[in-house]
């Protein structure tokens, strides 16, 4: 077994030096610089000569390396749960891999990747499952990310292609957001925005169903009914029509398909017709389209409230047919931008991690691109058509045609809709692979084979941004245990299987270079082949070229300009050259609302959250905003039901129900919901939301509609709660034996906080989590059964944990437990917790610089801070992401309303 070569190791670097990389999360793909400090802490500040974010980070990009910790890493491989070699566990997989496809042929064999993914490790992968497996089930957790605007961009410009790059949003007049909380997805992108506006006078439009944060800075916010964009877009298409403002020199010349769009849209060529179908005031609908018209340099964002939708590929047409009709694509300050949710999701679409493509473009169902990637990969057995995207992968598991599934860095029990059968589909699969870089999660409690894989900050690759920027990621940390790249993992199982040539990659560098050649194969001038994505000028990059790699925008070879930007000519990747209009028409939701499923549940990220909460559960200071999975209901509906502020609720689908906490709140309108997609059984006896949405997709893309669930909401009525602090997680049996009918954790500074809710009066309470100590311990004990107590743990004179148990009613009364692992168990904290008199911390409303809730309200009583601007520059709040600015606002107001109360008063 050959050794893995890590082009880049800390023992390399000095420690004290800044190294360049790129962040974690989302697809606007921030340069960050790290470095080990003296404490062994890996410290992270934004890289100011990247030009995605120039050095700014949101509040999970600058708490990084409060996730990089060796706790809860998978070590080691195992097979049936017990540890063995690499060498035992990749011959095993080989093996197994080999007897299956000789019995059952190739598509008995499934992968399911993900966008965490480097481009590296994408494009082995995929390699080896369409190249010399010879089938093309293998897909990505981003066909639930951006797999609708994928096929859009395929229908409208031949090619998947994001023509425009950052620097239209400081450029546009208006910025058309659609089914996306920049504010709090994507940040940094939104603090650009924000400064445009400021600066500029840029317009900005949200259309959305919440009142999100985004709106901060909105002139004019669109809560439309979810699932209405083609609606809304057909009827601007047809007003750009009636207006006689389509660009007919741009249509004659550069586009076909015009008349049978318009003839769709005529449905909805009324403002009236188009209010009705989306829910919006006649009036926002005018003002909107009259906006359109007016500013030439309009960009449309659109993110996962356009992509995660049964008609998403329409949805996505619906807008791209707008700036078609315009002339306004790829122009600076001018052009569509679909926005990407994950660091290389742009990268995993550039290598063929679709189950619809094969690599670098080149599609499947086109015999010349076939017999150029055969020829390339010097293979026989290249898939010959088209592989099962996700929902219908799981389908084939469950039918009993795949018998083995090798998942890498992602983890759909949590992810995928109707989650609940996805996990009883894996519990039945014959063989499940997951290599990881965590011992713990839904979908490894299924696995037969666990493969440990290298995180982020061991890594080292590429991936590629929203705007096609291409970075590095580097290693800046030695792995725990016997973690791997992922495209070594592949490779040895690819040798193993009888591939050994195609797979000898010596690093992750040669990897690059083939791939870098990949993308020029038939892709000369005249070819019928020719494709936009074309990284010809970086062939020949040496290693050491490789690893010093700066930022680069493909495509690099551009008949355009240097720019960056795609199709400003008006020369598109279809036969003819020319852009397609796409017909489409506004159809009703799959999921219908009936007086049993009366709500529509909307779901999507919180500000300081990142997926299933593997990484940034870890941090204290991201856990520290939002503590559990809320369920946010408007007023009108929460009265109509009986649901109070904080009260636990049963949401309750087709499919499956949940718990979550209820937010009441004007952010969303009456009739609708929204709940995070963070939480799962790792973290919460509740809040897993997937478990609620049926599995409905796109009948093109593929994507699954995570947006408009119909549900019902059904308050639960506890009567105690607790709180308990343990500087170790507790395990699931423990929690089980608790009987607790709600519980939730939560990472603090020094180990965890739990709470949970009874239906028990809190006199029976301590005695069960008392379960917890060991046989030989003592305890300090405050308080009563009937109001309360409060108890300490010992064992050899060392606290262990510490609870409180109350009635629920006086929740909002109890003492911050969390402050005992702070202060290491202090005996005044102790004395002062037992006591009662432990004060509540007050919460963090700023996560980047931790400005708590007081230190702003202190600022505005008897400071002379009296706005937002003032607030931040006292405190500081607001001046990192930016993400939490809409919040303090809402203090200010509330606060700045008390004291003029007050001087009427007085």
């Amino acid at each position: 077994m050959s050794e893995v070569t890590n082009i880049q190791t800390t023992s390399e670097k000095n420690k004290s030096e800044w190294i360049k990389s790129t962040c974690a999360y989302c697809g606007v793909g921030c340069g960050i610089e790290a470095k080990v400090n003296a404490s062994g802490k890996l410290e992270i500040r934004g890289d100011e000569s990247h030009p995605a974010n120039l050095g700014r980070l949101c509040s999970k990009g600058l708490a990084l390396g409060d996730t990089v910790t060796s706790e809860g890493r998978l070590l080691a491989p195992s097979i049936d749960g017990k540890a063995t070699t690499w060498n035992t566990a990749l011959n095993h997989v080989a093996s197994s891999l080999n007897d299956i496809i000789q019995e059952h042929g190739p598509d008995a064999v499934a992968f399911y990747v993900s966008g965490q993914l480097l481009t590296e490790d994408y494009y082995v992968v995929n390699k080896l499952m369409k190249g010399f497996i010879g089938s093309a089930n293998i897909d990505t957790n981003s066909r639930l990310c951006m797999a609708s605007a994928v096929a859009g961009h395929k229908r409208a410009f031949g090619e998947d292609c994001v023509p425009g790059t950052y620097e239209d949003l400081d450029i546009a007049d208006l910025v058309v957001l659609v089914g996306s909380n920049l504010a709090w997805c994507h940040p940094v992108l939104y603090q650009r925005l924000k400064a445009a506006k400021e600066q500029r006078g840029t317009k900005v439009i949200v259309i959305d169903p919440r009142k999100t944060s985004t709106c901060e800075i909105a002139d004019l916010h669109l809560p439309l009914t979810p699932g209405s964009d083609i609606a809304l877009f057909n009827g601007l298409l047809a007003e750009l029509a009636k207006h006689e403002q389509l660009n007919q020199s741009y249509i004659a010349n550069h586009t076909t398909g015009l008349d049978e769009a318009l003839t769709q849209a005529q449905r909805f060529n009324t403002v009236t017709a188009v209010a009705a179908a989306t829910g919006l005031k006649l009036a926002d609908i005018e003002t909107f389209y009259r906006l359109f018209r007016q500013h030439s340099r309009t960009v449309t964002m659109f993110s996962q409230g356009v992509n995660q939708s049964t008609s998403g590929t329409d949805n996505a047409n619906s807008i791209l047919n707008c700036h078609i009709a315009t002339g306004r694509i790829g122009l600076p300050g001018s052009t569509p931008f679909s926005i990407t949710g994950q660091p290389n999701a742009m990268g995993g679409r550039e290598v063929g991690g679709l189950a619809n493509t094969l690599a670098a473009h080149l599609e499947f169902g086109n015999d010349a691109h076939s017999a150029l990637v055969s020829e390339f990969w010097q293979t026989d057995r290249l898939a010959t058509q088209q592989g099962l995207k996700a929902i219908d992968m799981f389908d084939a598991i469950e039918s009993g045609k795949i018998k083995a599934l090798w998942v890498m860095a992602t983890n759909p029990a949590v992810s995928l809709p109707d989650s609940d059968r996805i996990a009883k589909i894996l519990e039945k699969c014959p063989l499940v692979i997951v290599s990881d870089c965590v011992s713990t999660s839904e979908t490894l409690d299924y696995a037969h084979v666990k493969l440990p894989a290298q995180g982020w900050s061991e890594k080292s690759g590429t991936v590629t941004n929203s705007e096609r920027m291409i970075s590095r990621q580097r290693r800046l940390l030695p792995t725990p245990g016997e973690g791997k790249p992922d495209w070594w993992i592949v490779s040895e199982v690819g040798k193993r299987m009888g591939f050994h040539q195609a797979f000898d990659y010596p690093t992750e560098a040669h990897i690059f270079q083939e791939y870098v050649a990949m993308t020029t194969i038939g892709n000369q001038e005249g070819d019928a082949t020719k494709r936009k994505l074309n990284l010809s000028a970086l062939r020949g990059l040496s290693v050491e070229e490789y690893n010093t790699f700066s930022p680069t925008r493909w495509p690099i070879v551009n008949e355009d300009s240097d720019s960056g930007r795609l199709f400003t000519k008006g020369n598109f990747s279809t036969p003819d050259g020319k852009a397609r209009f796409i017909a489409v028409d506004h159809k009703a939701p799959v999921s219908p609302i009936t007086p049993q499923y009366s709500i529509i549940l909307n779901s999507g990220r919180i500000r300081d959250q990142w997926h299933t909460m593997t990484r940034t559960g870890l941090s204290a200071a991201l856990n520290a905003h939002t503590i559990e999975p809320i369920i946010e209901i408007n007023p009108f509906d929460a009265t109509d039901r009986g649901i109070k502020e904080g009260q636990l609720v049963n949401v309750i689908s087709r499919v499956g129900e949940q718990v979550f906490k209820a937010h009441v709140t004007n952010r969303v309108i009456p009739g609708q919901s929204f709940a995070p997609i963070h939480w799962n059984k790792m973290n919460c006896s509740g809040g897993k939301v997937t478990a609620v949405i049926p599995a409905h997709t796109d009948p093109i893309s593929g994507q699954p509609e995570f947006k408009a669930t119909p549900v019902s909401l059904k308050p639960l009525m506890m009567q105690s709660a607790a709180s308990l602090v343990t500087k170790t997680r507790l395990t699931q049996s423990q929690l089980q034996t608790f009987g607790a009918v709600y519980w939730v954790l939560q990472a603090i500074e020094g180990g965890y906080l739990y709470h949970f809710q009874f239906k028990e009066n809190c006199a029976s309470v301590p005695s069960t989590l008392m379960t917890l100590a060991p046989s030989e311990h003592a305890t300090l004990i405050h308080g009563n059964a009937e109001h309360g107590r409060r108890v300490v743990v010992y064992q050899d004179k060392t606290p262990l944990f510490a609870f409180s148990a109350f009635p629920l009613k006086q929740e909002n009364e109890q003492p911050d437990i969390s402050q005992l692992l702070t202060s290491q168990f202090d005996s005044q904290d102790i004395h002062a917790f037992l006591s009662g008199s432990l004060a509540a911390r007050s919460p963090i409303v700023c996560a980047c610089k931790q400005v708590t809730l007081d230190t702003i309200e202190v600022s505005l009583i008897d400071g002379s801070a009296e706005s937002v601007q003032d607030v931040s520059n006292q405190t500081l709040a607001g001046t990192g992401c930016g993400s939490c600015t809409a919040e303090i606002g809402n203090i200010v107001d509330r606060v700045c309303a008390r004291k003029l109360t007050q001087r009427k008063a007085g």
